[in-house]
C-alpha cells in the first residue's frame, strides 16, 4: 500500500496511440526512483503516475517520457486541488477582502478567487496544503459561516479534447506538407522510368524529398527515434527512420556513380507513415468518443433561487441544497430531488431507455436528463465529481485504461518486437549480400505474379530493398491496438445502453461465467409489497371487502397496509373515514368504519377475538400461502368477510431475463434471506434452477464461496443492496442493479443503470462480443506480422507496398473494433462479431 503522502501526476501524451507505445512509456517511468504505480490509458492519452514523497516532480516525469520519444502536451496533478467554499455572509468586496486575507495566511494556499454574487470562494491548494475543513475553520474564525465545502481534483476534460484536436491538426499538417512533394515525385517518377528520362531528375527528386524526410514532415519521427534509441527503448518510429533515412542517403550516391535511386522510396515510406498516423488518430478518435460525448451532455448553466429571485449561474458553482428551476425542455443541471412539480424526464443518456420517466416530489433525478413538459423545482444533492454523470465518465475512463489478462501475450511480443525486426532486417541484408544465388530462385518464382519483383536487379539493390521492406512491413502498433480499441468501443456501447463495465479483466472473466447468482428482493422482485389477490366470502361483495380493508389500513404506515390501500385505489375503491383505530403490533389492526367494527389480521388474532366463518376461508389461505403470499383476513362485526393477499411481485422482465440466462447456458441460483416457501414460490414462477433461502447477509459470502468451490471460479452475482456488497466482491463478477445502493455499485464489476435484470443478459453478450473482437484483433495482428516479415525478408515485397500494408494492418484492427457498434444492437444483442 502506498504512503498516504504520495501524489498522483497525470501526463497527457498525444503520441501514445497503442499499447506498444504505452509499454515503452511505462518501462521508462519505472526506472525512476520514487515512482510506485503507473497507469496508462491510450483512449485519452493519459499516463497517471503515483509518486512517493521525495520522488520526481512533473517536469522530471515529462523529461523522461520525452526522452523515450514521446511529446508531453500537459502535466497536471501533483497533489494540487481546488476547494470551493460557499460563504453566504460574504456580501461585499470588504467581506471578500477579509476572507482572502484570512486564507492567504495559511501555508500551501495558492490562488484565491472570490465571487460575491454567488458567495463562492475558490482556493487552489498546493501539495501538502490545508484541506477543506481547515479552510472552513479559518473562514469561520474570521466571523463568516461556511454553508458548503466542495473539493474537486483539477480536471482537464475540455483541455483533453483541445489537445486531441491539436494533435490531429498537427498530424494533418505534417501529412499535407509531406504529401504534396511526395505526389510530385510519383508524377515525375512514372514518365522518367517508363517513357523519357527527365534531365536533372535525381537532383529534382532529392530536393522534393528533403522536406518530406528531414523537415516538418519527418523531423518529429526522427527526433522520436533518436530519443527512443538513447533511452534504450524501441518504438515504431525507429523502424520508419531506418526505412526512410538510409534509402535517401544511399540514393545520393547516384550523384557520384550511376546507380538505382532509392530516394523516391524513402519519401513514399515517410508519407505513408504520416498518412497512417493521421488515419489512425482519426479512427481511434471515433473509437474513444464515448467519454467525449458524455462530457458534452451536461448542462452548462443552471437557474437557481437566490434571495427570492431566479438567477442563472454556471453549473460548476452549484452547491448541495441549491434549489434549481428546471423548465420544460431544459436539462437537469445536476443530480437532485424533486421538491415541487410533476413531469416526465428523458433519462435515455443514463439508462438507454427512450421512454420518459414520470417524476414527482420526492423522486430523485439525474443531471443531464431532459425535462419534457412540467416545471420542476429540484434540490441539488450531488455536484461536481460526485454526480452520476461524473461517476459514469470515471468508470468508462477506468475501463478503457484497464488491462485484460490476455493482453499479457501481446505485451510480451511487442516488448521484444522492434529489436527483433531490426535483427531480421540486418540478417536479411547480410544473407542477400553473401548468398544471393540461393535466394534468386524465389524471386524468379515471385516475378511470375508480382509485377514489382525484378530478379535481374543488382545484388546490393535487392539486399537494400529486402532489409527496408522488413523494417516497414512490421507493425507493433497493430498488436498494441488490438485490446484497447476493442475496450474503447465496447465500453462506449455499454455506456449508451446503461451497462457500465468497470474493467477489462471483468470482460474476460464475464465471458466464462457458468453460474449466475441472483438476490431476490429488489433484483428478481420489485422490493415492495403489492396487493395481488382479493377473495370475498360467500355472499360478500369484493368492493365492500376492499373498502373496509382500505379504510382501516389507510390509518397505518405499515408497508402491507400501504400495499392494500394502493391496490384498492388501483381497483377504483376509495377508502372511507375510520375512527377508533387501534394497532395490535405485528398481528393486525382494527377500527370503526361507519357502523361496522372492522378487524384485520392473521388467523390467530381473529380466532382469539371469536370471529366466525374462518373455516370457509382456510382452503384459500393455504393455496395463497403456498404461493408465497402474505395473507390477512378481514372481518366486520364478528364475521369473516374474506381475505386480501400481499406479495413482493416480480419485475416484468424477470422471467424473460432468466430465460435469456438459460439460453446462455448459465446455472441460475437465487440466494435470499426470505423464508423457504416464499423463495420457492418465486423460483418456480421465474424458472430458477437452485434456491438457497434464509441466508443472512454475512452468509451470502459463504454461499458464493461454496458455489465457487463446486463450479470453479466462474460465479457471477447480481445484487442491489448494502447487504450484497461483500458478496458482490467475493463473486468472480459482481453485477449491481443501478437503482440500488451506492456501496453495491462501488463493489461491483458491472453496473446496470436501468435496474432491469435483462441487462445482465445484454451485458454478457457485450462482454463476449468485446472479448471476441480482442481475440480477432490479436490473431490478425500476430498472423499479419508472422506472415509478412518472412515474405519481405526474401525480397518478395517492395518497401512501398510494405508501408501501405503496415498502415492497413493498424487501420484494420481499429475498423474491426468499430464493427462492434454496427453489430451490437437491441434487435440483435448478441452482436455481430464477425
Amino acid at each position: 500500500m502506498s504512503d498516504t503522502r504520495s501524489r498522483t501526476i497525470t501526463l497527457t501524451v498525444p503520441g501514445m496511440g497503442s499499447d506498444h507505445c504505452a509499454g515503452i512509456v511505462r518501462k521508462t517511468l519505472e526506472r525512476l526512483d520514487g515512482v510506485s504505480e503507473i497507469q496508462t490509458n491510450i483512449a485519452n492519452h493519459h499516463v497517471s503516475v503515483t509518486v512517493e514523497e521525495g520522488g520526481p516532480d512533473g517536469n522530471t516525469l515529462k523529461g523522461a517520457v520525452e526522452g523515450a520519444g514521446y511529446d508531453v502536451a500537459a502535466v497536471s496533478g501533483g497533489g494540487q486541488q481546488q476547494i470551493r467554499l460557499t460563504v453566504p455572509g460574504m456580501g461585499s468586496d470588504h467581506c471578500a477582502g477579509i476572507v482572502r486575507k484570512t486564507l492567504e495566511r495559511l501555508d500551501g494556499v495558492g490562488e484565491i478567487q472570490t465571487n460575491i454574487a454567488s458567495h463562492r470562494v475558490s482556493v487552489t491548494i498546493e501539495a501538502g496544503g490545508p484541506d477543506g475543513e481547515a479552510l472552513k475553520r479559518a473562514v469561520e474564525g474570521a466571523g463568516y459561516d461556511v454553508a458548503a465545502v466542495q473539493t474537486e481534483e483539477q480536471e482537464a476534460g475540455d483541455g483533453d479534447a483541445e489537445i486531441e484536436e491539436a494533435y490531429l491538426a498537427q498530424a494533418r499538417k505534417r501529412l499535407i506538407i509531406a504529401g504534396i512533394p511526395a505526389t510530385l515525385i510519383m508524377l515525375l517518377m512514372m514518365p522518367h522510368m517508363f517513357w523519357q528520362p527527365i534531365p536533372g531528375y535525381l537532383a529534382i527528386v532529392a530536393l522534393l524529398a528533403f522536406p518530406v524526410i528531414f523537415l516538418y514532415g519527418g523531423a518529429a519521427t526522427h527526433r522520436s527515434s533518436w530519443r527512443s534509441l538513447k533511452n534504450g527503448t524501441f518504438n515504431m518510429d525507429v523502424l520508419i527512420s531506418m526505412g526512410s533515412l538510409p534509402p535517401y542517403l544511399i540514393g545520393l550516391v547516384g550523384f557520384i556513380t550511376p546507380m538505382t535511386s532509392f530516394i523516391e522510396m524513402g519519401a513514399t515510406i515517410m508519407t505513408f507513415h504520416l498518412l497512417g498516423r493521421y488515419l489512425e488518430a482519426l479512427a481511434k478518435g471515433r473509437a474513444s468518443q464515448a467519454i467525449r460525448r458524455l462530457l458534452t451532455l451536461g448542462a452548462k448553466t443552471a437557474r437557481v433561487e437566490r434571495n427570492g429571485e431566479e438567477v442563472e449561474v454556471p453549473v460548476k458553482e452549484l452547491a448541495p441544497g441549491d434549489i434549481m428551476i428546471v423548465r420544460p425542455g431544459d436539462k437537469v443541471p445536476t443530480d437532485g430531488e424533486v421538491v415541487e412539480g410533476e413531469s416526465h424526464l428523458d433519462e435515455s443518456i443514463a439508462t438507454g431507455e427512450s421512454i420518459p420517466v414520470y417524476k414527482s416530489p420526492g423522486d430523485s433525478v439525474i443531471g443531464a436528463t431532459i425535462n419534457k413538459e412540467g416545471r420542476l423545482r429540484v434540490k441539488a444533492t450531488r455536484v461536481g465529481g460526485d454526480t452520476f454523470l461524473a461517476q459514469v465518465v470515471r468508470l468508462i475512463d477506468q475501463a478503457q485504461g484497464s488491462r485484460v489478462p490476455i493482453q499479457e501475450f501481446a505485451d510480451r511480443m511487442t516488448g521484444r518486437f522492434v529489436p527483433a525486426v531490426i535483427l531480421i532486417a540486418l540478417a536479411s541484408l547480410v544473407v542477400w549480400l553473401l548468398i544471393p544465388d540461393a535466394l534468386r530462385p524465389i524471386l524468379d518464382w515471385g516475378a511470375t505474379f508480382l509485377p514489382w519483383v525484378n530478379p535481374e536487379a543488382a545484388t546490393p539493390v535487392l539486399a537494400i530493398l529486402a532489409a527496408v521492406a522488413v523494417l516497414v512491413i512490421a507493425c507493433p502498433c497493430a498488436l498494441g491496438l488490438a485490446t484497447p480499441t476493442a475496450l474503447m468501443v465496447g465500453s462506449g456501447i455499454g455506456a449508451e445502453r446503461g451497462i457500465l463495465i468497470r474493467s477489462g479483466e471483468a470482460i474476460q472473466t464475464f465471458k466464462d461465467v457458468k453460474v449466475m447468482v441472483l438476490d431476490k428482493t429488489g433484483t428478481i422482485t420489485r422490493g415492495e409489497p403489492t396487493l395481488t389477490e382479493v377473495v370475498a366470502a360467500e355472499g360478500v361483495e369484493e368492493s365492500r371487502l376492499l373498502t373496509l380493508a382500505a379504510s382501516v389500513e389507510n390509518a397505518s404506515e405499515h408497508p402491507i397496509a400501504r400495499a392494500i390501500v394502493d391496490g384498492a385505489k388501483e381497483r377504483d375503491v376509495t377508502p372511507g373515514e375510520v375512527s377508533e383505530f387501534r394497532s395490535t403490533g405485528a398481528r393486525g389492526v382494527s377500527g370503526r368504519v361507519g357502523d361496522a367494527s372492522v378487524l384485520i389480521g392473521n388467523r390467530r388474532l381473529l380466532e382469539e377475538e371469536g370471529v366466525a366463518g374462518l373455516e370457509a376461508l382456510d382452503d384459500a389461505v393455504g393455496k395463497l400461502e403456498a404461493k408465497g403470499r402474505t395473507v390477512v383476513i378481514v372481518a366486520a362485526d364478528g364475521q369473516a368477510l374474506g381475505l386480501v393477499a400481499v406479495a413482493d411481485t416480480l419485475k416484468e422482465e424477470s422471467v424473460e431475463a432468466i430465460r435469456g440466462m438459460h439460453a446462455l447456458g448459465l446455472h441460475v441460483v437465487m440466494i435470499t434471506g426470505d423464508n423457504e416457501r416464499a423463495a420457492r414460490a418465486v423460483a418456480e414462477e421465474v424458472g430458477i434452477d437452485e434456491v438457497q433461502a434464509g441466508v443472512l447477509p454475512e452468509g451470502k459470502v459463504d454461499a458464493i464461496r461454496a458455489l465457487q468451490a463446486k463450479h470453479g471460479n466462474h460465479v457471477a452475482m447480481v445484487g442491489d443492496g448494502i447487504n450484497d456488497a461483500a458478496a458482490l466482491k467475493q463473486a468472480n463478477v459482481g453485477i449491481a442493479i443501478g437503482a440500488g445502493a451506492d456501496v453495491a455499485i462501488e463493489a461491483a464489476d458491472v453496473t446496470l443503470v436501468r435496474g432491469e435484470l435483462t441487462g445482465v443478459v445484454e451485458a454478457m453478450h457485450l462482454s463476449r462480443a468485446t472479448f471476441g473482437k480482442i481475440v480477432q484483433n490479436l490473431i490478425w495482428a500476430s498472423a499479419y506480422n508472422v506472415a509478412a516479415i518472412p515474405i519481405a525478408a526474401v525480397g518478395l515485397l517492395h518497401p512501398m507496398i510494405g508501408v501501405i500494408a503496415m498502415t492497413a494492418s493498424s487501420l484494420s484492427v481499429i475498423g474491426n473494433s468499430l464493427l462492434l457498434k454496427r453489430g451490437f444492437t437491441r434487435a440483435n444483442p448478441q452482436g455481430d462479431t464477425r
